[in-house]
C-alpha cells in the first residue's frame, strides 16, 4: 500500500468517526418546532466503475484504456436549528489504470507496449475529498441561501473550491429561481512521460537518426475555474413540472494534461520495444469558455409511473458542440419497491485541436489526441431499484434505515470505449 493510500484511508476513517459522532449528538435535541430537516440523515454510498477501449490519450490516442475505480463516500446532513442545515460530504476514490501506468511503460521488466499495463506506481492513485455545505432557510421558507467549500487531493492534482447559492420561491412555492456560483483554484503536480524527463537515456531506442522531441515543461501549473448558474423551476400543473438551466463557465491556466503524449506526422518514429516514444505532450489553449443550457420536464403519468426527461445543449470556444438527452421512467412496484429504467444519448463534435495519432504537425500551436475531445456518439442504458422503509423499522445503532438504492448502467461509445458502473446507496435517519 502506498503512503498516499494509507493517508487517504486514515483521513477517511477519522472523518467518518467525527461525522457519525456529530450525528448522534443531534439526537439529544428536544426542540418541537418544525425544522427544515427534522433529524440527522446519513447517506452511505459506494460505486464501482470499469472501462475498456483502445484509444488511450496517455499513449497518443492508441493503446489500452482499461481502468477500474472504486469510490466510497459518506454524506451527513445535520439540522443545526429549525432553519439551518449543515451537510458534510466526504469520500475516497481509488483507481487502477492500465492507461496511466504507461506514463512510465519501462518499469515492468517485460516488453513495453501501449496495449498492456505497466507495473509502475503510476497505474494507481487515491483521491480524497471533503465538501461541506451550510444552508439557511428564511422563516417563511421562501428564501434559501447556502455556502460551500471543496477540497480534494491526489498524487498529481490538488483542488480547492468555494461557492454559494441563493434560491427564491414564488407563487405559493410553485415557482423557484436559483442563482449559484463556484470558484475552483487547482494546481497540478505535473508528471511527464518518462522519456521526456530530464536525464532520460535508454540504449534500446530504435529509429532513424537521433531521438529529439520538442518538449519543454509547463511553467505555470495552476488551473482556475469559475462558474455561474441560473436555474428556473415551475410547477405547470398537478401532473407536470418543468425546469430550465444555464451555466457560464470560464477556465484558465494549465488546461493540458501533462502526461498525455502526441505523435507528429512530420517526425520520425522512435521506439523502445513496441512502445513509441513521445514527440511532445498535448498542447491546449490556456483558456476555455463553456455554455451549457437545457431543461427538465417531469410528468406524473399515474400512481405507478413518472416520466422524467432531460435535454442539454453544450457549446465551448474549443469547437465542441454537444447534445444530451435522457429519459427515466420510475415504476412503482409496491409501497416499498420502485424500478428505475433509464436511457441517455450523447453526441458531440470534435474540438478544433483534436488529431488522431500522427496526423498533427509539429508546427501547429495546439494539438491533442485525447478521444474525449473527438467526435463521437454514446449510449447509456440503466436500471435501478429502490427499497423504501416507510417506518424506518430496520435500525443500525441509533439510525433507522430510510432507503436502499442499487443501480447499474452500461455505457457504449462509438470510438470503442465501453464501461459499466454499479452504485449502491443507503440513507439512515436519526431519532
Amino acid at each position: 500500500m502506498t503512503q498516499s493510500s494509507k493517508s487517504a484511508k486514515t483521513v477517511f476513517v477519522v472523518l467518518l468517526f467525527l461525522m457519525v459522532s456529530l450525528g448522534w449528538s443531534q439526537q439529544g435535541d428536544t426542540s418541537y418546532k418544525r425544522r427544515v430537516l427534522e433529524a440527522s440523515e446519513v447517506d452511505l454510498l459506494f460505486s464501482y466503475y470499469d472501462q475498456d477501449g483502445q484509444n488511450a490519450a496517455v499513449t497518443g490516442g492508441e493503446g489500452t484504456e482499461e481502468l477500474t475505480d472504486a469510490t466510497s463516500s459518506i454524506v451527513l446532513r445535520m439540522p443545526m436549528n429549525e432553519d439551518d442545515v449543515l451537510t458534510v460530504d466526504v469520500g475516497l476514490s481509488a483507481y487502477t489504470s492500465a492507461s496511466s501506468s504507461n506514463v512510465n511503460p519501462l518499469d515492468g521488466g517485460l516488453n513495453a507496449t501501449p496495449f498492456d499495463a505497466s507495473s509502475g506506481e503510476s497505474r494507481k492513485d487515491v483521491l480524497v475529498y471533503i465538501n461541506p455545505t451550510y444552508q439557511h432557510s428564511s422563516h417563511d421558507r421562501n428564501s434559501i441561501w447556502s455556502a460551500n467549500a471543496y477540497f480534494s487531493s491526489e498524487y498529481d492534482y490538488f483542488s480547492f473550491g468555494f461557492g454559494g447559492s441563493y434560491t427564491k420561491l414564488f407563487n405559493e412555492k410553485n415557482t423557484e429561481i436559483t442563482l449559484s456560483g463556484n470558484v475552483y483554484l487547482d494546481k497540478w503536480n505535473s508528471q511527464y512521460p518518462i522519456e521526456l524527463r530530464d536525464g532520460f537515456f535508454d540504449d534500446r531506442i530504435t529509429g532513424n537518426g537521433a531521438y529529439n522531441p520538442i518538449f519543454s515543461e509547463f511553467e505555470d501549473e495552476k488551473r482556475n475555474s469559475y462558474s455561474l448558474s441560473l436555474n428556473f423551476s415551475q410547477i405547470l400543473s398537478q401532473k407536470l413540472q418543468g425546469a430550465l438551466f444555464m451555466d457560464v463557465v470560464s477556465q484558465n491556466g494549465l488546461l493540458s494534461t501533462p502526461f498525455q503524449r502526441v505523435y507528429f506526422s512530420d517526425f520520425e518514429d522512435f521506439y523502445i520495444d513496441d512502445f513509441q516514444l513521445a514527440d511532445n505532450v498535448e498542447q491546449l489553449p490556456d483558456s476555455r469558455f463553456k455554455i451549457p443550457v437545457g431543461g427538465r420536464l417531469n410528468y406524473y403519468l399515474n400512481d405507478l409511473v413518472v416520466l422524467r426527461s432531460y435535454y442539454r445543449f453544450y457549446w465551448d470556444d474549443w469547437g465542441i458542440r454537444s447534445h444530451t438527452a435522457s429519459l427515466e421512467a420510475p415504476f412503482k412496484l409496491t409501497n416499498r419497491f420502485t424500478l428505475y429504467p433509464s436511457y441517455r444519448y450523447y453526441t458531440q463534435t470534435a474540438a478544433d485541436y483534436f488529431y488522431p495519432k500522427e496526423q498533427a504537425l509539429s508546427t501547429y500551436d495546439f494539438y491533442t489526441s485525447d478521444y474525449d475531445l473527438s467526435k463521437y456518439d454514446a449510449h447509456q442504458y440503466g436500471m435501478g431499484v429502490q427499497y423504501k422503509d416507510i417506518f424506518t423499522s430496520a435500525r443500525v445503532l441509533n439510525f433507522g434505515l430510510k432507503t436502499i438504492n442499487l443501480r447499474f448502467s452500461q455505457y457504449d461509445r462509438s470510438d470503442g470505449l465501453n464501461a459499466f458502473i454499479v452504485t449502491l446507496g443507503t440513507t439512515f435517519v436519526g431519532n
